[in-house]
């Protein structure tokens, strides 16, 4: 067993615990937090299911950001597209056997990565090129494009420069996932491609990026737009007004 492969496992075992521990404590958090307002943006659903669709639609296909900027739009959904497919298409690593959707997805995910890189470096562009973008924009901004960009580099790189075993790759992942830590390739990009991954999911709860889940929580979109058929009053509130 080689110690780079003692590294990475427990490098990800880390990465593993602090992701989930730290997207849960925001999570619960978010839950937490009070809505002592009556904010959606309107034209807002006065109805419960109304809301629903429209969470639907913010979420599958950027409902908003299609209204405020076409530009920003394309390569942000494009981004996000060709990430759930790569994310699927990685599935085969920890996955036995192979279910045959994912097997279905394989040369996709190819296309995914080049697609999810260009998009990232139009974002990338935006911020740089945008002033009043750039004026906005801060170190952890472009970090965070930087991360990301990285990691798909370094992915392709994989594919089209350097070949890796990725069935030793999957022996590893597997192990991991039962205790059974077994050894991983020796392989320059694959070390970058899997030490990046494990950044991302390090920071990914402490990073603007958690707006993946936070969506879900904002009452701008989460809200009932009926401030005329019912009292909208705050948990802590409520409480306040009992006593």
């Amino acid at each position: 067993m080689t110690a780079a492969s003692v590294v990475f496992a427990l490098l990800f075992y880390l990465a593993a615990i602090l992701f989930a521990a730290g997207l849960a404590a925001r999570i619960v958090r978010y839950a937490r937090t009070p809505a002592p307002l009556k904010i959606p943006t309107t034209p807002a659903p006065t109805t419960t299911s109304g809301v629903v669709l429209r969470m639907v639609r913010e979420v599958a296909f950027f409902e908003s950001l299609f209204k405020a900027n076409l530009w920003t739009w394309a390569m942000g959904w494009l981004f996000h597209v060709s990430l759930a497919v790569v994310l699927l298409r990685h599935l085969r690593y920890f996955l036995e056997p192979v279910p045959a959707v994912i097997v279905f997805l394989q040369p996709f995910g190819i296309y995914a990565g080049l697609a999810m890189v260009a998009a990232l470096a139009g974002l990338w562009l935006r911020r740089i090129a945008v002033e009043r973008i750039r004026y906005i924009s801060t170190p952890s901004d472009h970090l965070m494009l930087a991360l990301l960009v990285m990691i798909g580099i370094s992915g392709l790189m994989m594919k089209f420069v350097s070949h890796t075993d990725i069935v030793a790759v999957k022996v590893f992942f597997l192990g991991l996932m039962r205790f059974d830590l077994q050894p991983l390739p020796a392989d320059g990009p694959l070390y970058v491609h899997l030490a990046l991954v494990a950044a991302l999911a390090i920071v990914f709860p402490y990073s603007k990026l958690l707006h993946a889940p936070g969506i879900f929580f904002s009452p701008t979109r989460n809200q009932v737009d009926n401030p005329r058929e019912a009292r909208h009053l705050a948990d802590w509130a409520a409480r306040l007004e009992r006593n």
